[in-house]
């Protein structure tokens, strides 16, 4: 086929596809708000550069920045109208944890912004007084139609607008990694089981385990307490098993700039559905305290501790790989149930006073967002496609059980997910998928950038990187993209000049670049946490065990691991708060009816409460214990007593009434022989087998 036939068929190409989309893309919710906006004007035309970065995120911004410093030719293509991703679009309360990790340009950038409740408008303000002292070139509304290959090689890859890029290296600096995929690239997008990297923490959560919890018994039916009306919208039946993988992601938002100064009032969206709302305004007929902490920068645990607030769970799961329509689709969902949240809180009259004259004190700014009304154009994608290469992040890098040699920069920031599915469990609301697990510093490896040689040797991944999703969840810091970014760059400068692959680039060069240019590879402070000796491990233990991890929790506890001993990797906490409304309760499958100890394990500490109430529940009957948690056995457990059991116990831990905090680990049942009984002479404390 000759070039010029091959022009008039990709632009006749790109016109149909352009035309389709014009056809069925659905109306704003905000005037002017799109996550994507077709092309107006079509026509075939080429540009080349040493270096092609995808995604004007946070990384892609900050990579061609780098790339340009080392002399290379750039183009940058943003999807939208802005740059900076989520950096310039509302979080200007950075989570990036460790700052003296932070490094090289991602330190430039913050010394003009500072890492705390700086302005959208003064982060995007920032991006382009880097960028201004570049020559890179930057095209907005770029939509990656095709990419073009030879071999393993990407040659070219063209936007829906007929515009090709020729380069020698790509980036794909994208949040649901684009171009990987389009490039043939392996990814993967969802959960993956446990069993798949050995990890604790990355499938299926028990319902209700980790933090942000129902602080209530809130029915997840129609009709309040009626199963035959159905499930309330985004309410799902307990499916899987914990440790499983699936294909479901955590929640999306907007992170909000809120304001009491000269505040706009919240429009009520079209489309406004108040059953999406029901289960808010059972939240606040149940008396619950919604913990009010709305700021500059308004996140979902800003309400209800983040049981339920402006999180879209469960409205995301086909955002990974959809094509650019169905994005917009699910774009405009999130904006529309978001600020039907901020309306039915402002005007509804089941949202109570003074709470709701309290809450309608709060708008959009006047000053931030101009053109879209003070509503953020960013979407939080906290979490797309993740490309699998020949090394993978994991559960095992945060915890430092694994340390890869090749770091290219460091993460620090707890492995964090908010959930991914409300789900009903006996007639109640539980959210299922929080993860809440701080770290140490630790390095990310240059291999989890680069694909698979055979899949391609000149695409580097600094954003959607080969990582679980519970790595994933700590990496996923805006610094960490940053910096990550900033190494991919360097990396690709250092291919085009050694002429290489991206695989083959040499480490000592690359490391020996990126410390010159202020990175940070290695992490030589003090502790962050307090760590003592290795969790131990619940399979390891005699008898019947529970982990808090396996139990059912009800209420917002907080999952932490800086105290020991331990079982397993975490333990929960109360925060010391919410007193009454937090309950973890372990339901233990025994070898059938006979005598038993029952053991509670807990981590001491001063700050722990004296009068922390553990009821047993025998079949009909209960016994209610009381344990000092600033005490705590040598190896962390505790008997509560001997019972005579029958196939079933259950133990619950509250916080009911409780002076202090209060800590829930795991549960041991111990079977005892005949024959310690006759030895020990002991007597069980229950006389009756349920």
């Amino acid at each position: 086929m000759n070039r010029s036939l091959l022009i008039i068929l990709l632009a006749a190409t790109i016109n149909t596809s352009h035309a389709q989309s014009q056809s069925t893309l659905p109306e704003p919710v905000i005037p002017g708000l799109r996550y994507y906006y077709p092309a107006t004007d079509i026509s075939p035309k080429t540009q080349e550069a040493d270096v092609c970065i995808y995604g004007g995120t946070s990384a892609g911004v900050i990579a061609a920045i780098q790339a340009d410093r080392m002399g290379k030719s750039v183009v940058l293509l943003e999807i939208g109208r802005h740059l900076g991703g989520l950096s310039s679009g509302g979080l200007s309360h950075t989570d990036g944890g460790d700052e003296q990790v932070c490094g090289g340009l991602a330190r430039e950038f913050y010394n003009l912004t500072g890492k705390r409740n700086f302005r959208p408008s003064d982060a995007e303000a920032a991006f382009a007084q880097l960028l201004a002292k570049t020559s890179v070139t930057v095209i907005f509304n770029a939509h990656l139609q095709h990419v073009r290959k030879a071999g393993a090689a990407i040659e070219a890859i063209t936007m829906e607008d007929g515009l090709t890029i020729r380069a020698q290296q790509f980036l794909d600096c994208t949040y649901e990694g684009d171009l990987l995929a389009r490039a043939g690239v392996s990814w993967h997008a969802g959960r993956e089981s446990n069993s798949v990297y050995g990890e604790n923490y990355n499938g299926i959560r028990a319902p209700g385990q980790g933090g942000h919890n129902w602080p209530a018994e809130i029915s997840p039916y129609r009709v309040a307490d009626d199963p035959n009306s159905g499930l309330l919208p985004r309410i799902t039946s307990a499916t899987g098993q914990p440790g499983d993988g699936d294909e479901r992601i955590q929640a999306f938002c907007f992170r909000m700039w809120l304001t009491k100064e000269n505040p706009q009032p919240f429009p009520k969206p079209d489309g406004y559905d108040e059953s999406e709302y029901e289960v808010l305004a059972r939240l606040f007929e149940a008396g619950v305290n919604p913990t009010i902490r709305w700021s500059l920068d308004t996140n979902n645990h800003h309400l209800f501790r983040g049981a339920y607030f402006i999180d879209y769970v469960g409205g995301n799961y086909a955002w990974p790989d959809a094509n650019w329509v169905e994005r917009e689709r699910l774009f405009q969902e999130h904006v529309r149930y978001q600020l039907g949240v901020m309306w039915f809180l402002t005007h509804s009259d089941r949202i109570p006073e003074p709470y709701r004259s309290q809450l309608r004190l709060w708008g959009l700014p006047a000053d931030e967002y101009p053109t879209t009304g003070g509503w953020t154009h960013q979407l939080y994608i906290r979490e797309g496609r993740r490309m699998v290469s020949d090394y993978v992040m994991t559960e095992h890098n945060c915890t430092g059980r694994e340390v890869p040699q090749d770091s290219i920069g460091l993460a620090s920031y707890n492995m964090d997910s908010h959930h991914c599915r409300m789900v009903d469990v006996d007639g109640s609301i539980r959210n299922e998928g929080n993860v809440e697990i701080p770290v140490e510093p630790y390095p990310i490896a240059y291999r989890a950038i680069t694909p698979r040689p055979d899949e391609c040797t000149n695409l580097l991944v600094p954003v959607a990187l080969s990582s679980s999703h519970i790595a994933f969840g700590s990496i996923r810091m805006e610094p960490v993209f940053m910096l990550l970014g900033q190494s991919a760059a360097t990396a690709a400068c250092i291919a085009i000049d050694a002429g290489s692959s991206v695989q083959d680039v040499a480490y000592d060069k690359l490391q020996s670049r990126l410390v010159a240019d202020g990175q940070i590879l290695e992490y030589t402070g003090p502790p962050r946490h307090r760590r003592g000796s290795a969790p131990v491990d619940p399979k390891s233990l005699p008898g019947f065990v529970m982990d808090n991890t396996q139990a059912e929790v009800i209420g917002p506890w907080s999952e932490n691991n800086v105290t020991h001993p331990r079982v397993g990797a975490s333990y929960l906490h109360d925060q010391n708060a919410a007193k009454g409304d937090c309950l973890v309760r372990y339901r233990i499958k025994t070898n059938g009816p006979g005598e038993y100890e029952i053991r509670v394990s807990w981590p001491p500490n001063p700050n722990r409460a004296t009068n922390v109430p553990i009821r047993i529940i025998t079949g009909r009957q209960q016994h209610l214990k009381m344990v000092n948690q600033k005490q705590s056995g040598v190896d962390g457990f505790n008997s509560v007593g001997r019972w005579l059991l029958g196939n079933e116990v259950t133990v619950e831990i509250s916080n009911t009434d409780t002076n202090g905090y209060v800590i829930a680990d795991a549960v041991q049942v111990l079977p005892i022989s005949a024959e310690q009984q006759q030895r020990e002479g002991i007597k069980s404390e229950s006389k009756t087998v349920p």
